[in-house]
């Protein structure tokens, strides 16, 4: 708990410890060192539940690090995160299981001409490690004076009706059986009370979406996600200097291509230089999909296979494997206050991935994270005397700032590929900023009973995708995964679309045992949770499990 008189108070209560979170701290230290900041997190150490391509735009960190620890580019972690800077950049079109054309220059000629997939060059940014990078943010953090607390999960926010903010956020019970019945070791939640509350959760965080409900925010329109699968491929000296380091590689087409019509689904692959021999090897699908019986893992499987990718990475090892979502919705599906355009509400303020700052022309997001902790930070201690007028001013900064910019940049981008499809939507989404706001529906609604024609011959094996991810949960604690009703689950979802929630999650959590289908193993859980955005029927909920549960990244 935070060091200081009130066991249980803190002037600023950040939720989550990534990179949103952190550079809040980091600020907010700098800047006014008088006041305390206590950052909790759930997963077990600093960068466990962090996981991203990861390409940095490293303008942001710099201007964070440059005041924060002056000399820091020098230091000996610096050198490790930022290694790889990227000095080929390659976009690529794969037409069936062999053919690979590269289409940068076509990009570069966008870029030439300003339009918006110019946007998507990363030469001269850093393929990172994001669980690295969260680690050595949070320890200058740390050495700043924040309190950093790692295994500590968060359930709710709690709201003052009377006074309309938020006074804390309550943390989950441990120690209870799977009936939720008090076990010897049974200790409850604490309630940390503070004057200000960021939420930095990453995607779909449990909190943020509370308050949005509790405090009556609204989005534009709905956010979308997209699913990522991605492998850390120990390869040879020889496969991995003809790769390059320095290098990344963004993939479109195959295997998410429908042949002669067309693509079928929004996105790619990506292979990035890691560092001694590693190889990132990923896919990334929008959860648009129609397909009832897909998997991302199944595509990645097959990106895999190609014959561009397979040379690199033939007879490697996977050493560390995870997936997450991306909130891919853009500017409006930024949840705001309805009246005062506020992103948050009074002293509550929502950053990063909580509050969907990732570029989609840029396909990255880390360095309007960054950016969202910095204003943050200023607009906490512009208003420390007056917190109601946080999320106000925060919202003020964020909009002349260059998060504001690049989200109006590409606000039509994913709505339109939503809404005509890749083949038609992502050649229209070059005119977004004329096009009027689509209404598209959510991700789930966009299920069918079509199948994936590229299964491949035998099925992913997610026990031992889960294994390299080292995810646990204490497997007597109360099941986090929670199916609302399972009447729908046997009359509706499994006559019509086989239980598409077995096929879809990355760790293997939902079986049918019997004639039911249920989240048997949820100690596999990979907190990534597609399954509450992509059950056809919004029928399942994710919880927060105890603290310290789920994946433990180290080089993710």
């Amino acid at each position: 708990m935070p060091n200081n008189k009130d066991y249980n108070r803190v002037s600023v209560l950040v939720v989550g410890a990534g990179p949103a979170g952190l550079a809040t701290a980091i600020q907010l230290r700098t800047t006014k060192p008088e006041i305390d900041v206590c950052v909790v997190e759930k997963s077990a150490d600093l960068g466990n539940h962090n996981l991203s391509g990861a390409v940095l735009e490293a303008e942001p960190l710099h201007t964070l690090l440059d005041s924060a620890a002056p000399g820091w580019q020098d230091t000996d972690a610096a050198k490790e995160v930022l290694a790889s800077k990227i000095d080929k950049d390659d976009i690529m079109f794969l037409l069936g299981k062999k053919l690979a054309f590269n289409i940068f220059f076509a990009i570069k000629l966008a870029e030439i001409f300003r339009l918006g997939f110019g946007q998507m060059i990363h030469k001269g940014d850093y393929s990172v490690s994001i669980s690295k990078l969260t680690k050595w943010m949070g320890r200058i953090a740390k050495d700043l004076g924040a309190e950093v607390l790692t295994g500590f999960a968060a359930e709710d926010i709690i709201l003052d009706e009377s006074s309309n903010k938020a006074t804390g956020v309550k943390l989950v019970d441990q120690g209870l059986d799977k009936e939720g019945n008090k076990q010897p070791n049974y200790v409850e939640g604490e309630i940390i009370n503070a004057d200000f509350v960021v939420l930095a959760e990453g995607c779909d965080g449990l909190l943020t979406e509370k308050f949005i409900e509790k405090a009556n925010l609204q989005r534009q329109s709905p956010q979308l996600y997209s699913v990522g699968v991605k492998e850390l491929i120990k390869v040879s000296p020889e496969q991995y200097n003809k790769f390059t380091s320095g290098r990344v590689v963004h993939a479109m087409g195959y295997p998410i291509w429908r042949p002669v019509i067309g693509p079928g689904m929004f996105g790619g692959g990506i292979v990035y230089a890691g560092v001694q021999d590693h190889l990132s090897v990923g896919m990334i699908v929008g959860a648009d999909w129609k397909y009832c019986d897909f998997n991302v893992q199944d595509a990645l499987t097959n990106f895999k296979n190609h014959r561009f990718v397979k040379q690199f990475i033939d007879g490697g090892t996977v050493v560390e494997a995870g997936a997450k979502m991306i909130p891919e919705g853009g500017y409006y599906a930024i949840p705001r206050e309805p009246e005062t355009g506020s992103i948050g509400k009074g002293n509550v303020m929502i950053l990063g991935d909580s509050a969907g700052f990732v570029n989609m022309l840029k396909i990255k997001g880390l360095h309007n994270a960054i950016n969202s902790g910095m204003q943050a930070a200023k607009a906490i201690a512009e208003t420390f005397n007056n917190g109601q007028q946080a999320a106000s001013r925060y919202t003020e900064l964020i909009d002349r700032s260059k998060v504001a910019e690049e989200m109006k940049s590409a606000k039509n981008f994913r709505q339109t590929v939503a809404k005509f499809g890749p083949l038609q939507g992502m050649p229209l989404s070059v005119f977004g900023g004329l096009l009027p706001e689509f209404k598209i529906e959510k991700d789930y609604e966009a299920m069918t009973v079509a199948r994936y024609r590229l299964k491949p011959n035998h099925n992913f094996d997610k026990d031992t995708f889960t294994a390299v991810a080292a995810t646990e949960h204490r497997e007597e604690e109360p099941s986090h995964l929670t199916i609302l009703d399972a009447d729908i689950c046997r009359t509706k979802c499994t006559p019509v679309f086989d239980s598409p929630c077995i096929a879809f999650c990355p760790a293997g959590v939902y079986e049918t045992i019997g004639d039911e289908v249920k989240s048997a193993n949820p100690s596999n859980c990979l907190h990534c949770k597609t399954c509450q955005r992509k059950c056809p029927f919004d029928n399942i909920r994710w919880t927060v499990p105890e603290g310290s549960g789920g994946p433990r990244y180290k080089r993710m």
